[in-house]
């Protein structure tokens, strides 16, 4: 298989479009072209996710620079455009002249030698617009043209990517679907709004939760110093270190081997302390895989009592299990099956979780595709499994137990109206907000539930609630 990065990329881009997941398509281009080289691999990594990411911004430009829009465009052509606008417009690092004549490249390698002058020319008819912009001053970052109200001031390449309407303008700056864009507008306005849309754009996050019962903050941090990996604390977490960008591979810094630390986002890290099991409490992670705050809560219980696993699929419990000997945790039990009817757990746990199946908008940054895959009719199917698996989940608590319900999304459908549409439904439950000084009071709202903003706190998006029975 080649190692050109470039003609990876676009074979890994070509199956994505063809439905494949985008991190199953570049794993999969990755172990087949057993890549050595880092910097390749860091570019192929780049190329497939940024253009994948982006797609909606590089296809507003292609409608503007070709007589005919992207969606007219072969597939495949429209795939290697992508590519070298992608690195034009977004990878200041690599010359234009590069990225030009390796995307022309391209276009001779797989099928469309006749049409390299079209490819050639769209390119650096861009160049030319973005050299233009330079010289104005306007520079052609992400956020271009944003300060300037009167449109007839913006440069060529800033009128590309404008709209009087503030939903299409950010869509296509900031590479989203209209539905999504009006989502967070109604809850935040513009401004955050379009705060919230650069967040998602950008690398995402390593954050480790140390495994207390193991090791200390404090020596996981100082093996990472010695290994010359510079972590960081993340305020209001006390068991959480934030990892550098180039930290390199995860399973061979200090610790892993030992089980000192999981990966696990910080906003996840939140969910544990708002179910705060104790010692010898029966709980159950209801949707547990991949397991992390599973792990969690029984770190918290100080391994003592029993944390049911529950998970439809025998393959995610394997992986989970995999981290459970790893971390050498001995009170979580697997459970194989559909958490909307497993009735052996019907009034014997003390604490519930359902961290719900979700659109995943706060999770955006980590899964490049996702933010095509999901739409409004998808939310809608999400909304009644959710119902299904809260109600369920109920009739587990004990009296005077606690259920937590969590999602990693920003949808005010999945979250607070669950809640809601739950409490309407069951008089004899009541929402209960988080125990002052502890890590989710932090970010507690006025309903008493937990909403993390990405752009305000810098973590992923988060939705939980604790729901008491009386």
């Amino acid at each position: 298989m080649t190692q050109n990065p470039r003609q990876l990329a676009f074979l890994a881009l070509r199956s994505v479009h063809q439905g494949a997941f985008a991190d199953v398509a570049l794993d999969k281009t990755l172990r087949q072209a057993k890549l050595t080289n880092l910097l390749d691999r860091r570019l192929l990594t780049e190329l497939v996710y940024g253009s994948v990411r982006r797609q909606r911004t590089l296809d507003a430009l292609i409608d503007q620079l070709a007589k005919k829009p992207a969606h007219q465009q072969p597939d495949d052509l429209r795939t290697i455009l992508h590519l070298g606008l992608y690195q034009l417009r977004f990878l200041n690092q690599i010359p234009a002249s590069a990225a030009v004549n390796t995307t022309v490249d391209l276009a001779k390698q797989n099928g469309f030698a006749g049409l390299t002058g079209f490819v050639n020319g769209l390119l650096r008819q861009y160049v030319r617009l973005k050299e233009a912009e330079g010289a104005e001053g306007a520079g052609a970052t992400e956020g271009v043209g944003e300060a300037r109200q009167d449109s007839s001031l913006l440069s060529p390449l800033s009128s590309l990517l404008t709209s009087p309407s503030p939903i299409t303008r950010l869509g296509i700056q900031h590479s989203y679907p209209d539905w999504m864009v009006a989502l967070w507008l109604e809850q935040l306005g513009v401004e955050a709004t379009e705060q919230l849309c650069q967040w998602m754009n950008q690398p995402p996050h390593i954050d480790l939760r140390v495994n207390t019962l193991k090791a200390s903050v404090e020596t996981v941090e100082s093996a990472m110093q010695t290994a010359g990996v510079a972590v960081s604390r993340i305020p209001h977490l006390p068991e959480a270190l934030r990892l550098p960008e180039a930290a390199g591979a995860i399973h061979q810094l200090p610790g892993f081997d030992e089980g000192w630390w999981i990966v696990q986002d910080s906003s996840a890290q939140l969910v544990g302390y708002l179910v705060d099991p104790q010692p010898e409490d029966v709980v159950v992670d209801a949707c547990a895989a991949p397991g992390g705050k599973t792990m969690h809560l029984a770190e918290l219980m100080h391994d003592r009592g029993t944390v049911w696993a529950c998970d439809r699929a025998a393959s995610r419990l394997r992986k989970l299990k995999q981290n459970v000997d790893r971390l050498g945790l001995q009170s979580i039990q697997l459970c194989e099956g559909d958490s909307r009817n497993l009735p052996q757990f019907i009034g014997q746990c003390d604490r519930v979780l359902v961290d719900a199946p979700c659109s995943g908008l706060g999770t955006l940054h980590r899964h490049a595709d996702a933010r095509w895959r999901q739409t409004p009719e998808t939310v809608q199917q999400l909304t009644q499994l959710q119902t299904e698996l809260l109600d369920q989940a109920a009739l587990w608590v004990k009296p005077a137990g606690s259920l937590v319900y969590a999602t990693c999304t920003l949808h005010p459908a999945e979250n607070e109206a669950i809640v809601q549409s739950f409490l309407a439904r069951h008089p004899d439950w009541v929402s209960e907000p988080p125990q002052p000084h502890t890590p989710p009071a932090a970010f507690v709202t006025s309903d008493g539930w937990i909403k993390i903003w990405s752009q305000e706190h810098d973590m992923d998006g988060f939705f939980m609630a604790r729901l008491k029975k009386r």
